[in-house]
């Protein structure tokens, strides 16, 4: 037990008794404070869990905060989201981990849906429709700048240049599913990875800690407690535990609307974007756009950028721009008739949550004890290096679709709109000469849509 005396007089006398236990109520009100201030994307969520739990409250050391996050970076689906689950898994078992992963996203799921209210409701009014005006170039502008930063991470040699090109070819011009795209990856990335393995070898990562820190509640040398120990018949449970939560509410969706309504093919398509989600959300994003707009029409295109303009304006990850997805899409088609819409959209939005994060619960929950017990063994894969390669020929072509809705917004048949491109040109500059953070950008560029649009009406 914890003694403060014992504490005090160990610290006066030049030795670090180590920080205070942290209990599960402190955790608790940590993961909700994070859930409300992460902004910046997975790298700024990243930089304040390092900053609050390494540095500050020093309830994990940088390496195995490192360790895990390596191992976070090996899976589909956010890391920042996974990597809090998994400390929280660490330091209070189960419930710790589905507390902490959970409060990551459910603020800005909260959030969301009071924001997709609001665009569908107001965003025809001029003022509404003035700073979307600003943010749809801008958000073009992020998507560049995002290919560019995982691109220069990505690209190491000439081999995964290659792959880079071909997968923007398979989706811009042969129009390729995004699955179909990232299988082939990952086994250029296997054969590759046996036939030139020094070309397909991950460079950099996350790299190992170049810093000492104090001691910390989960130091280097801690062993790991005894529920992060691997056995088998745990893994078999958490594994079973996962089936059914995703098979009961599948069931019960197909059992009361039927397989060909809205709702139950939203699970499904969602399921699919979570285990492809390899490279974070922007990876992601145009199979949602294949799906969401091309094939299910859920939300028109301008309506997708729109969306991610929001996703990026909120904490949480971005891939949680899905629930916006959701809550158009069940308005749009009223999926409980046309006097609950907003009921409609808000159950939609929820639903694709649950089942876009459901698998990153799963991975941590069931694959920790396998991380803890090899702290020097975990390394990307080549067919991982692959992928990452891949996405960013596709986020490349994610800009360009982008960028292609924003300034010919009638078509190559209509007028380019030269504002937006000013508009675009701007938040580009603001992000690779001056570095500014994306919601400043988008902050900036929201007034100057309004200014540009309140001066030519």
């Amino acid at each position: 037990m914890d003694n403060p005396k014992v504490r005090q007089v160990a610290r006066s006398e030049g030795h670090d008794a180590g920080p205070a236990p942290a209990g599960f109520r402190e955790a608790l009100l940590f993961w909700l404070k994070l859930g409300f201030v992460s902004f910046g994307g997975p790298a700024g969520q990243i930089a304040i869990m390092h900053q609050e739990l390494v540095e500050k409250r020093r309830w994990i050391s940088e390496r195995r905060f490192l360790h895990a996050l390596n191992y976070c970076m090996l899976l589909p689906g956010p890391e920042a989201q996974q990597l809090a689950t998994y400390i929280g898994w660490l330091l209070h078992r189960t419930a710790g981990g589905i507390v902490a992963g959970a409060l990551f996203v459910l603020p800005s799921l909260f959030i969301l849906i009071a924001l997709s209210w609001i665009y569908l409701t107001f965003g025809a009014t001029p003022m509404v429709a003035g700073l979307f005006y600003g943010i749809k170039p801008a958000v073009t502008a992020i998507v560049v700048h995002a290919a560019q930063r995982i691109g220069s991470r990505a690209l190491k040699n000439e081999f995964l240049w290659a792959v880079a090109v071909a997968s923007f070819i398979a989706i811009f011009v042969l129009d390729l599913p995004f699955p179909a795209i990232v299988a082939a990856a990952a086994l250029i990335g296997f054969l590759g990875g046996r036939i030139a393995p020094d070309k397909f070898t991950a460079g950099g990562g996350h790299g190992k800690a170049a810093r000492s820190f104090a001691t910390a509640l989960i130091d280097d040398d801690t062993p790991p407690p005894p529920h992060a120990v691997f056995r088998w018949p745990r893994l078999a449970r958490v594994a079973l535990v996962g089936v059914l939560l995703w098979l009961l509410p599948m069931t019960l969706l197909i059992a009361v609307f039927g397989w060909q309504h809205t709702l139950p093919q939203m699970a499904w398509f969602f399921t699919k974007a979570a285990l492809l989600t390899f490279g974070g959300a922007y990876a992601v994003l145009p199979y949602v756009y294949q799906g969401a707009v091309g094939e299910y029409g859920w939300l028109t295109a301008t309506q997708m950028i729109d969306g991610l303009a929001l996703g990026e304006t909120t904490p949480g990850p971005l891939i949680m721009v899905v629930a916006f997805v959701g809550f158009v899409g069940g308005h749009v088609k009223a999926v409980f008739g046309p006097e609950n819409l907003f009921l409609a959209g808000a159950a939609a939005a929820a639903l694709v949550s649950w089942f876009t994060f459901l698998p990153s619960f799963v991975f941590i929950l069931a694959g920790g004890p396998l991380v803890e017990s090899t702290h020097d063994d975990l390394k990307f894969t080549a067919p991982l290096t692959a992928i990452a390669a891949a996405v960013v020929g596709v986020i490349f072509n994610l800009a360009i679709f982008l960028g292609y809705h924003v300034l010919w917004p009638s078509g190559f048949a209509g007028s380019f709109d030269g504002l937006s491109a000013l508009v675009a040109l701007l938040a580009a500059l603001a992000l690779f000469r001056y570095k500014r953070n994306v919601i400043e950008v988008i902050a900036g560029c929201s007034v100057l849509g309004y200014v540009l649009q309140a001066a030519i009406a």
